[in-house]
């Protein structure tokens, strides 16, 4: 059986995914409600919230409001690595008409501080 670098990890969940069935999707979700709703989750090591630190790397909408998000971490042996998919779902699932939400953590691409916004550069005071 081939090893991913996550089976390496202890205890991490490496998505979050929750099931809503809605059937009466009168709306489309769009980007910015995802992310307005991403940016409510703080890393609790770092007083950002992941959306600024360049933490997700994709969000996808489907016509029936499934969504799907790519993010990774800053480190792999973050001690909070297992509850942050978790958190972001959690963020989403208050938008109206959701029918699904699935959250992959991801490691490649590596993270790095150059996919922080300009704003979470100057939080935490690195250029």
């Amino acid at each position: 059986m081939e090893k991913k670098f996550e089976d390496f990890l202890p205890d991490k969940k490496s998505s979050y995914r929750k099931k809503f069935n809605n059937s009466n999707i009168t709306s489309k979700i769009n980007q910015e409600q995802v992310i307005e709703c991403i940016k409510t989750v703080v890393d609790p090591e770092i007083p950002v919230n992941l959306y600024d630190l360049g933490l997700i790397y994709g969000i996808k909408i489907s016509d029936n409001n499934d969504i799907k998000i790519m993010m990774t971490l800053t480190n792999p042996n973050c001690p909070v690595a297992g509850t942050m998919p978790e958190s972001v779902g959690k963020s989403i699932e208050k938008i109206p008409n959701l029918n699904s939400i699935e959250v992959s953590l991801v490691w490649d691409p590596k993270w790095h501080k150059d996919l922080m916004s300009e704003e979470a550069k100057l939080a935490l005071d690195i250029f």
